[in-house]
C-alpha cells in the first residue's frame, strides 16, 4: 500500500520521517502524495486518532493561511446557527470514525479536527475531503472550493 518512493517523498514533504504511515490516499495531478492515511496506533501502541494527514507543503501553506484568517472560528459559529450544516458535520465525524475503526477500533469517539462540535484544524478537514471525495466533509469541501484557483493549479515543484 505504500512504496519506499512514497515514504521518501512524504518524509521530504514533512521534513521528517512520517509516523504510522499506512497508505497514500490522494495524489496531486502530477502524482506527488497529497494525503496519507495513518494507522490508528503508533508503533509503541499509543492511539493516533488522526487517520488522514495532509502532506503537500503547498496545500498545507494555503490552508494555514485560511486558518490564520479566522475561518475556523466563523465555521464553528455557523455550526450553531445552521442545523443542516451541523448534521452534515456530524455525519462527517461518524464517517471518519467508521473508516478508522474499520482499520483498528480505538474505543473512543474522538475523531479529528474538532468534529463534531467545533472546527479546530482545517488541514484535517481538507485531508478527509480529499481522501473521501466530495460530499463527505462539508468544511473540507468548502476550503477546497476557496482554494480552487490556487490549488491544484500552479507549480507543485515549489514545495
Amino acid at each position: 500500500m505504500i512504496t519506499e518512493a512514497d515514504r521518501a517523498e512524504v518524509a521530504r514533504q514533512l521534513g521528517r520521517e512520517p509516523r504510522a504511515l499506512r497508505a497514500v490516499v490522494h495524489r496531486c495531478p502530477i502524482g506527488h502524495p497529497t494525503v496519507v492515511q495513518t494507522h490508528p496506533r503508533l508503533p509503541d501502541g499509543s492511539p493516533f486518532p488522526t487517520l488522514y494527514y495532509l502532506t503537500c507543503p503547498r496545500l498545507t501553506a494555503l490552508v494555514s493561511r485560511l486558518e490564520a484568517s479566522g475561518l475556523m472560528r466563523r465555521m464553528t459559529e455557523r455550526l450553531g446557527a445552521d442545523p443542516e450544516l451541523a448534521a452534515a458535520y456530524l455525519a462527517a465525524h461518524r464517517a471518519y470514525l467508521a473508516e478508522r475503526d474499520a482499520i483498528e477500533p480505538l474505543g473512543t469517539e474522538v475523531s479529528a479536527g474538532g468534529m463534531p462540535g467545533r472546527v479546530k484544524c482545517l488541514h484535517v478537514h481538507v485531508a478527509h475531503a480529499l481522501a473521501a471525495g466530495p460530499g463527505v466533509n462539508p468544511f473540507g469541501d468548502e476550503v477546497l472550493a476557496l482554494l480552487a484557483d490556487e490549488w491544484p493549479a500552479g507549480p507543485c515543484t515549489a514545495h
